[in-house]
């Protein structure tokens, strides 16, 4: 009688991994589940894949969260109170496009470039976290001006709203300088120029 030939092992962590720079590099609806299946594990059969995450929906969900808690974490420091309003946003700046830049997982943020890869009214309800996250990301932003005006670091009368829009705005918009290939120096010597809009308002 024929040996049976050995189950295949499943790294479902690597998975998720590999699943998540799909969906960066290509966004939701331009990734396949012919592509997810061909880059999971070699080719996962389609009831496994079925089995393993339910859905091409819920694994982008999934992939999203592991996201939010590792790349997505540089805004986190828009939340730090050790850190002066000015430092919070520019260590946020300057770390945001470091991680964009990193040669190992795709250029620019998926949470910026996420959104905009999932255009159909059918699929609002997938990219909700990105939605989410990059709102939390605009009232942190908001909030350090905020502090900063509070706290007399920015010259009275200066318009928080304004500048904040401006900061968010150029946040963002890194993720499609570094999609389109822009250097980390280039972003760099970008955010220095800036941030000299914020000393031009202290």
């Amino acid at each position: 009688m024929a040996a049976m030939g050995r189950p295949r092992t499943f790294d479902r962590d690597k998975a998720i991994e590999d699943a998540m720079h799909l969906f960066w590099q290509h966004g939701y609806e331009s990734t396949s589940l012919a592509q997810l299946k061909a880059r999971i594990n070699k080719g996962i059969s389609a009831p496994s894949f079925y089995a393993a995450f339910g859905s091409k929906e819920a694994l982008f969900r999934e992939c999203v969260q592991r996201y939010l808690a590792t790349h997505g974490q540089v805004t986190e420091f828009l939340w730090n109170s050790r850190l002066s309003p000015r430092e919070a946003i520019e260590t946020t700046l300057r770390s945001s496009a470091k991680m964009q830049c990193d040669p190992s997982h795709p250029p620019g943020c998926m949470v910026a470039l996420g959104t905009m890869s999932a255009t159909s009214a059918e699929h609002a309800d997938v990219t909700e976290p990105l939605v989410c996250s990059r709102n939390r990301t605009s009232e942190g932003i908001l909030a350090a001006f905020q502090r900063a005006a509070d706290s007399g670091e920015l010259k009275k009368g200066a318009d928080v709203n304004a500048l904040a829009t401006l900061f968010t705005t150029f946040l963002f918009g890194l993720s499609i300088q570094a999609r389109d290939g822009a250097s980390l120096d280039q972003l760099n010597s970008a955010i220095t120029q800036i941030m000299q809009l914020w000393d031009a308002a202290a």
